[in-house]
């Protein structure tokens, strides 16, 4: 494992204590390659948090542009940024925060032949989308390569939090959650609108799962957290592997 120098284990200093992580935990941080899918409101905090920790190389794909509705609540981007591309933008906030991070920004829209790659080329993903079709993508694209993934949703005041990992027997995918087929699905805060923080909230325990799996925490899997922002209440369910899941069954 590569050496701490002086400036990171200041930096690094309070991970270090934690005995879970300590040394070790900080320096496998450091080896890590994560993929954040959407650089929006949930990838805002998950992006800024990883940076900072100090996961060595961080992808965040996003092929939309900073208009002004998103500062109500993506805050990794700044008035500055309007009209810039989300992925690009977000890049720059990451390396101000931690230039000892390599941070590649891939502003376009990620076909399954890319995200499969991207997928296999990671340690771990981390879906920020806002949309259905994407997170399926996402899914089928980590169950594929075998790569762990935290995925997050929030709209108006209530928000959603899973950790799948297919290298695991037992753990159910995303798919297993939310079936595809059919007209199930739900619908972009665009449409819905979404309080605030409450994208921070989510993507927050997002980040909080990412950085516990890459230092070699194991992940509570199986569960899907739900969280109520109106009753500021958090309700967990057991989430069962579907044994006839179309994604998963044959992995």
């Amino acid at each position: 494992m590569m050496e701490l120098n002086d400036e990171a284990l200041l930096r690094y200093s309070r991970h270090i204590l934690l005995p879970e992580i300590d040394i070790a935990g900080q320096q496998r941080l450091g080896q890590a390659r994560a993929l954040i899918v959407g650089a929006g409101g949930l990838g805002s905090p998950v992006a800024l948090y990883l940076a900072s920790a100090g996961v060595g190389q961080i992808s965040i794909a996003d092929d939309d542009v900073v208009e002004l509705s998103n500062l109500q609540r993506q805050i990794i981007h700044h008035s500055d940024s309007l009209g810039c591309l989300k992925a690009e933008s977000a890049a720059e906030r990451m390396r101000a925060i931690n230039p000892e991070v390599t941070v590649t920004p891939l502003a376009r829209r990620l076909g399954p032949e890319e995200l499969a790659q991207l997928a296999a080329d990671h340690e771990l993903v981390l879906d920020c989308s806002d949309n259905f079709a994407t997170r399926h993508a996402v899914n089928r694209a980590c169950v594929a390569a075998g790569t762990p993934l935290v995925s997050g949703a929030a709209v108006r005041f209530s928000g959603q939090l899973a950790v799948f990992d297919p290298r695991d027997a037992a753990s159910p995918c995303y798919h297993c959650l939310f079936p595809d087929e059919g007209e199930a699905g739900d619908g972009p805060c665009a449409t819905f609108g979404v309080l605030s923080p409450l994208v921070g909230v989510i993507g927050s325990l997002q980040a909080v799962e990412a950085v516990k799996l890459l230092a070699g925490i194991a992940p509570r899997l199986g569960w899907l957290t739900l969280y109520d922002g109106l009753a500021g209440e958090f309700r967990q369910i057991r989430v069962p592997r579907d044994p006839t899941c179309a994604v998963c069954a044959t992995r």
